[in-house]
């Protein structure tokens, strides 16, 4: 290692942790001031994490989000080169701190994955046009491994709680959060759309299904998991309507089949 990066180490640490000791070349007249850098270095990322998770501060007030910040600081102090990104993970956090909240992390989970998306590469998602155009000449075969590639930016987790209620409720000038337990489980999706990040709910099926394509699953695979939640029938008429429903939305950017990239035309 150079002296140079040991250096860095050290100073990383020693903003890190009080008791750490001052990096090579600083004398103890230097610790004032690198309590003051420290301290500023400090709330500098409490306001980042402030500025990520505004509707979860409001959520959970401002001195149990200060003290879940401070904690999440402390215990995953950031390594990205950018400070926007010291935020990742807090929704983990939030979990353990507000084990009995749920909707704390749900929430805190979805100011992340809007903050992500947005600033996803951009992309054309496929029409309806380009997706007829590419799968014209598939066999069943085709179909069978079928593979949809998502947008960059797209994330889903399963959720208990009504999420868009709840985030249009903590709007800045909202009284009070509305916070309420959905009738059955559904999936939270966040994608982007245009330069706007945006979020939907999904029915528990559809969610897995979009789950499954996300982590690769074949179309032929996602057909056989739905037809084991449903009938033969309607697990056919709703792969259908699924597939027509994420070409709505503009979550496909392109398809393929096994390994091989399907060639697609996007329209201007």
């Amino acid at each position: 290692m150079t002296a140079l990066a040991e250096l860095q180490d050290s100073f990383l640490a020693c903003l890190h942790n009080d008791d750490a000791p001052l990096p090579p070349g600083l004398d103890a007249t230097r610790a004032a001031g690198m309590a003051v850098y420290r301290n500023g270095y400090r709330a500098r990322l409490l306001d980042v994490l402030a500025d990520s998770y505004a509707r979860t501060a409001r959520l959970v007030g401002a001195e149990a989000f200060h003290q879940a910040a401070a904690h999440h600081l402390i215990a995953h102090p950031p390594s990205a080169w950018t400070i926007d990104r010291a935020g990742e993970g807090f929704a983990d956090t939030c979990a353990e701190l507000f084990a009995h909240d749920p909707d704390v992390p749900e929430l805190a989970w979805l100011e992340w994955a809007m903050q992500s998306a947005f600033t996803a590469a951009d992309e054309t998602p496929l029409t309806h046009a380009g997706f007829a155009a590419a799968t014209a000449g598939f066999d069943a075969t085709d179909w069978e491994q079928l593979v949809l590639v998502p947008i960059s930016g797209t994330a889903l987790r399963p959720v208990t709680h009504d999420l868009a209620q709840l985030w249009r409720s903590l709007a800045q000038d909202a009284d009070q959060p509305i916070v309420e337990r959905l009738e059955t489980p559904q999936w939270l999706l966040v994608w982007r759309e245009g330069e706007e990040a945006v979020f939907a709910l999904l029915p528990d099926h559809e969610g897995e299904a979009l789950n499954a394509a996300l982590h690769g699953a074949s179309f032929g695979d996602i057909c056989t998991r739905l037809a084991a939640r449903l009938d033969p029938e309607a697990a056919a008429t709703a792969a259908g309507a699924i597939l027509n429903h994420w070409l709505e939305l503009g979550l496909i950017a392109s398809i393929r089949t096994s390994l091989q990239q399907v060639s697609v035309v996007t329209e201007k």
